[in-house]
């Protein structure tokens, strides 16, 4: 396939490995799997993932789940609080379609939800979201009983359990900690669900984990799912953090040298339209140099960025020239996938393209 630059390239071997050392984890630990499809955003990979066990998969938004189900997937969570009328009712049409799960966080949503739920005459599942210190959405840990006993008293909808996303934080800050921090998080949820339960509410789900710490909360008895999501990829970010190797990493954005106007500086034709800059270099505890790894070039760095273009410090002795085509593990993949309308899947010789079909679903 002759290929236009910049591209994002899946090697779809290791795409396979990733996803089969996840299953087993899983399966080892006795947790269902319910991987985050935010970061490949392809019913494909989400059909590889539940043939290789996962019970279902996660989005981050309605329109991603809508969009998944149009393609089969049969059993999604959305991680999300879902609250304006026009999603409630997206939200009960889909469910009359296929199971799903929806995540809420607030009395004022739960209600709302209720009363969508009861005028279609569909009963709506929900797990209630605990921020344990990332914050972002999630009612506090020690509202979170009270919480679920007002939304479990709605007749319209059904309370699953509950979720939480930490990410790698321990203690309200970014750790390198991980096996603690997952630990830590499994067992503040299940200690949480057992009062629930201990107050006369039914809680049949406790989903935690994230890539970093999944296969350390799945360790924790009680903990019932799981849900990483970068592990089918994985990430530079995943790699300085130990939840990989850069080996094991399966995406790649390949550019091409266009400039080298000084020996110790050349740019390539990503910029940030191609390469996501959410996780940007210096930040703790990662301190990361650059915006992605030089599979060529191991000791340059792509120092900045605009639009279009991506400045890249390299030894002035190094062979790089104009035409030169690079490879480059970006720092997070999965804002990195949302920013291409088209991913490469390659398997030996053979490369196919496939669209990202829930690019952009943003609502």
């Amino acid at each position: 396939m002759n290929l236009e630059t910049p591209a994002l390239i899946i090697e779809e071997g290791q795409v396979r490995r990733n996803i089969a050392k996840m299953a087993g984890i899983a399966a080892a630990c006795g947790v269902a799997l319910r991987p985050h499809a935010k970061t490949h955003k392809l019913p494909e990979i989400a059909r590889l993932q539940i043939g290789a066990g996962s019970k279902g998969i996660t989005t981050a938004k309605l329109a991603e789940a809508e969009i998944m189900a149009e393609q089969g997937i049969d059993d999604i969570f959305i991680a999300y609080p879902i609250v304006t009328e026009a999603k409630l009712e997206r939200l009960a049409t889909l469910s009359r379609r296929i199971n799903v799960i929806a995540g809420v966080d607030s009395l004022e949503g739960a209600t709302a939800m209720n009363e969508t739920a009861l005028r279609r005459g569909v009963p709506l599942q929900v797990r209630l979201e605990v921020d344990l210190g990332f914050g972002r959405t999630g009612v506090p840990y020690d509202h979170a009983l009270e919480l679920a006993a007002a939304i479990a008293k709605l007749e319209g909808l059904q309370f699953r359990g509950i979720y939480t996303f930490r990410g790698f934080f321990m203690n309200g800050a970014p750790t390198l900690e991980l096996e603690a921090a997952g630990l830590e998080e499994g067992r503040l949820m299940v200690e949480l669900a057992e009062r629930m339960r201990a107050a006369g509410l039914e809680v049949r789900d406790v989903s935690v984990g994230s890539t970093p710490t999944a296969e350390y909360a799945a360790r924790v008895p009680g903990v019932t799912e799981v849900r990483p999501g970068t592990y089918v990829y994985y990430d530079r970010m995943q790699a300085v953090l130990g939840s990989c190797t850069l080996d094991e990493c399966a995406a790649a954005v390949r550019v091409t040298v266009v400039s080298r106007p000084e020996p110790g500086r050349l740019v390539v034709d990503g910029g940030s339209k191609t390469f996501a800059t959410d996780v940007g270099p210096g930040a703790p505890p990662l301190h990361l140099i650059g915006y992605g790894h030089i599979l060529e070039e191991p000791d340059a760095v792509l120092e900045r960025v605009s639009e279009e273009h991506g400045m890249v410090r390299v030894p002035e002795a190094s062979p790089l020239r104009v035409g030169d085509v690079l490879h480059i593990i970006p720092n997070h993949i999965c804002s990195t996938v949302n920013l291409h309308s088209r991913v490469y899947l390659q398997d030996g010789g053979q490369m196919r393209e496939l669209p990202v079909a829930a690019r952009g679903a943003i609502t």
